[in-house]
């Protein structure tokens, strides 16, 4: 590498490392504890009665409201973002930097960031919008300028959040992943890969929030039951292991763990700051991406989004982040002298015994959760767009997302990760001063929201609550 390129690569490193410190980690969870608190542990009290409303238990008496697509649609197309190649490369980043211990932090940060993505959520439902299309918009950009009253902190989080659609997390490091996989476990050629992906993505993105949700809701549920079975299946294979890694997981979580191997070794603190930093990047609660696809589902109540909403964190983290964290710590892979996608890649060959099932599980993995990332990632720059240049710039904005797409295979990746994680950092700052000022407004649609459904009940009517 040149010295200019090294200059400029550490320099941002720093500036990551000041952004993702302890003030923005604390600001993070803060937020979480404080609406846990307030809200009575909603996330706790009330996830079966949101899984009930994720799978059809309950269905909505309000879905004829205002929206482009269902409740379950617009859950999927946050979770095509949010399940990504973090589930995979974030965990053994995580656990690789703060040992297995940093997946206990994981499940912690998952905990409060579930509060605080019901908080998100409940403000896009309602502070949205309707764009010249007549397509719903609505996410932070919305309730910063209409609850808060500060156009320039909505904008700024829409500027952000653009540049991590188009130059971060929704394209060069996704495409090049889905490149690199395919090369790797089924020996195809970049530039045809390359070709392939770039129609597929603009088959389904130029068909607008309609087409991305309808592939999400068939491809996410897909993608994550492979996913967990394989991981169950090495998990099954080594379940003499399991209780011993379990054990593993708590202990070095207020303990740190000695270096052993290639291992990094790490203490309390940093297994705290990395498995919440890795944590809150998978599941993006409080960076204020998915109340943009939770704007547009076909609901009258925000609550009612809300908890269907915050369950998109359950699923991310507490069960899929669980699932590769377990898997590397049952086999041993934690050990060795791995990081990221090598890490999960030996371990899956390890626990299945088998240098090409593994690690082919391990591809097709990555591969699918990146081309989802892209589809919710697509969606999310496109809102963000038309709220600073409206529906005009709709169409040149996503023939720039292909042409970015159709590069990313082919650029060096290690400045875009930095660049990413930045723009990530600086888009969860305006969000997360949206939810702080607008807490009351949380609370009070919340109270209001279980006072009728507890009215309700006893009068023994039909759940229909708006």
């Amino acid at each position: 590498m040149n010295p200019l390129h090294d200059t400029i690569f550490n320099f941002l490193r720093t500036l990551d490392s000041f952004i993702w410190g302890p003030p923005l980690l604390i600001l993070l969870v803060g937020t979480g504890l404080y609406l846990t608190i307030r809200l009575g542990f909603i996330q706790i009290r009330y996830l079966p009665l949101a899984l009930q409303y994720v799978f059809g238990g309950k269905k909505d008496p309000d879905s004829s409201g205002e929206g482009d697509v269902s409740s379950f649609a617009a859950l999927c197309t946050a979770l095509s973002a949010t399940i990504g190649t973090g589930n995979i490369v974030g965990v053994a980043t995580a656990i690789k930097l703060g040992g297995p211990g940093a997946l206990f932090w994981m499940w912690l940060a998952a905990l409060f960031g579930m509060a605080t993505k019901y908080a998100e959520c409940l403000l896009a439902v309602k502070y949205r919008e309707i764009d010249a299309n007549g397509q719903i918009l609505g996410g932070p950009m919305y309730y910063l300028e209409k609850g808060v009253g500060s156009k320039w902190l909505a904008k700024l989080f829409a500027i952000f959040a653009v540049g991590v659609a188009c130059f971060g997390i929704g394209t060069f490091p996704q495409a090049n992943a889905i490149v690199e996989a395919a090369h790797i476990s089924l020996n195809a050629p970049k530039e045809i890969t390359v070709v392939i992906l770039t129609l597929l993505v603009a088959t389904v993105t130029l068909g607008g929030i309609q087409s991305i949700s309808k592939v999400a809701s068939t491809v996410v549920p897909l993608m994550a039951g492979f996913y967990i079975m394989a991981c169950l299946i090495v998990l099954g294979t080594n379940f003499h292991a399991l209780p011993a890694a379990i054990e593993t997981v708590i202990q070095s979580a207020f303990t740190g763990h000695a270096a052993t191997g290639g291992f990094v070794g790490a203490g309390m603190m940093l297994a705290i700051q990395s498995g919440i930093a890795r944590g809150v990047f998978s599941n993006e609660s409080g960076l204020g991406s998915a109340p943009i696809a939770a704007a547009a589902a076909q609901t009258n109540s925000c609550v009612r989004q809300g908890l269907v909403s915050m369950t998109g964190t359950f699923f991310d983290t507490i069960i899929i982040c669980t699932m590769t964290g377990l898997t590397l710590v049952v086999t041993g892979a934690w050990t060795g002298d791995f990081a990221g996608a090598t890490m999960t890649t030996h371990a899956f060959a390890a626990g299945l015994n088998s240098a090409y099932y593994g690690p082919l599980m391990v591809s097709i993995g990555l591969m699918f959760f990146a081309f989802t990332t892209i589809l919710g990632w697509n969606y999310y720059g496109e809102r963000c767009i038309t709220y600073l240049f409206g529906v005009k710039a709709i169409m040149p904005y996503k023939l720039v997302f292909l042409v970015l797409i159709a590069s990313g295979a082919f650029m060096q990746l290690d400045m875009i990760w930095v660049i990413a994680d930045i723009v990530n950092g600086l888009m969860a700052i305006p969000n997360l001063i949206g939810l702080v000022v607008l807490r009351h407004v949380v609370i009070d649609e919340t109270q209001q929201y279980f006072a009728n459904l507890k009215s309700q009940r006893e009068n023994s009517d039909p759940i229909s609550v708006s």
